[in-house]
């Protein structure tokens, strides 16, 4: 079982280490986007409306997908005051419980998620006219990778011989 875990961790670590740098990109064109916004209503001689949309939307999407990265890093809220006064074999029961409703919740999310990309191939953005179903699409993708995570790190704390939970595996 302690290798499943540890097959589990390596997914999660390997699966985050894709979401970070997509985090990364898109942080990195969020600067760029404002930066460029700032030019065109300061510096250029003409306007450049979408940076200001694209900047709403570049951000959205960056927040949701990381998301996942504190779920595999154990870094999501919890309350750790409570959680830490029970012994190990409590712990693990109680993490895996609360991956449970964090599953459920965020399959929630993705399958309103899907409606929502649905619904927005119909209507448009304000400034460019692009169907809002692409800035939308951000919130089922996130929440999938989210379940992913969870379902991970879920797996590694459940079989985990040695009691290390998947925040204690930070470096794999």
């Amino acid at each position: 079982m302690q290798v499943l875990a540890d097959k589990a961790i390596i997914a999660s670590r390997k699966l985050n280490w894709y979401v970070e740098r997509a985090c990364v990109v898109l942080l990195g064109l969020l600067v760029l986007d404002v930066w460029l916004g700032v030019l065109a209503r300061y510096a250029l001689p003409f306007q450049l409306t979408f940076t200001e949309e694209l900047a709403r939307y570049l951000m959205i999407w960056m927040a949701l997908l990381a998301v996942s990265s504190g779920i595999s890093h154990r870094e999501h809220i919890g309350v750790l005051l409570v959680f830490e006064r029970f012994p190990p074999s409590v712990r693990k029961w109680l993490a895996v419980t609360f991956d449970l409703i964090a599953l459920g919740f965020f399959a929630i999310i993705l399958v309103y998620g899907l409606g929502m990309v649905d619904r927005g191939f119909s209507r448009f953005t304000m400034i460019e006219g692009i169907p809002k179903a692409y800035p939308f699409m951000g919130v089922p993708l996130a929440a999938l990778v989210a379940c992913v995570q969870l379902l991970l790190v879920a797996i590694h704390d459940f079989m985990s011989s040695d009691g290390v939970t998947a925040a204690d595996r930070l470096e794999v």
